[in-house]
Parts: C-alpha cells; structure tokens; sequence
C-alpha cells in the first residue's frame, strides 16, 4: 500500500523536490563550462577482401593474419606493421597488400580528422567446396614432375 503524507506535508515534499532537481542543474551547468571533447572511431567505407592465391586454396591452406594499420587523416592506411604473421608469407602479402587499398571515413577529435591505429585481423578460409580452377592446377602441377 502506498505511504500517505497529509495535505499540509505535499508542498514540503515539492520543496524538497525542487531543491533537489536545482542542485543537479547548477552541477550541470558547472560541467557544461568545461571543454568538451568529441571524438569518433575511423569508419570502414570500402573494405574489399584479399586475393586468396589459388594455389594455396587448392591446396587448402589457410591462416589469419594481424596487422596494426594506422588510419591517416585521409582515410587511408598510412601505416602496415605485422603483429602476427600466418607463417604462409604469400598470405601474409595478400593481407597487406588488401588493406593497403581500403578507406576509411577517418577518425576525429573534437571535429578534426586524426591519425589513430586500429588492429586489422584478416583470416583466409579455405575453400569447402573446391573450385574447378584447382583441377587445372592440379593438372599443371602434375606436369611439372
């Protein structure tokens, strides 16, 4: 059952209200005075998969690679560092090599774009289903011995 307050009591509890919700206000406006500092994450705009090397699909290789790419203030990478190789370096280069020509709305901060790092993981999947292509080079394998 909800508590009852008497008639005379409800311009008390208003009061009290009413000073409460001026103390929040006039600390709002304390903190509104101060700088603030907007900023946005770099957005992914055109961000193409690798070229998965036939060869290493038809052999059904994979791996994941890692880079740390820097985000210039163009929205391009302007930066490529390795932080985990897939041990498959034509992966590796087909990792780079991707996210090399990908673009970004770039990242700001207080409305002006900046340069940040972001880790870019990037994972080649083998094929399930072999692609006709790989019979070919089979064959053009076998022809080589």
């Amino acid at each position: 059952m909800p508590k009852l307050y008497p008639l005379h009591s409800r311009p008390l509890l208003a009061l009290a209200a009413a000073l409460a919700l001026t103390a929040s206000l006039a600390a709002c406006q304390k903190q509104a005075g101060e700088p603030v500092i907007r900023s946005t994450e770099p957005v992914a705009l055109d961000t193409p998969p690798p070229a998965y090397p036939m060869e290493l699909g038809c052999e059904d290789v994979g791996g994941q690679v890692v880079l740390s790419v820097t985000i210039g203030v163009e929205g391009k990478p302007t930066v490529i560092r390795m932080v985990r190789s897939s041990k498959v370096q034509q992966l590796d280069d087909a990792a780079v090599a991707a996210v090399r020509g990908w673009t970004f709305r770039a990242a700001t901060r207080d409305g002006k774009p900046v340069p940040v790092p972001i880790q870019v993981p990037v994972t080649f999947t083998p094929p399930q289903v072999r692609p006709e292509s790989c019979f070919a080079y089979d064959e053009e394998k076998k022809n080589k011995l």
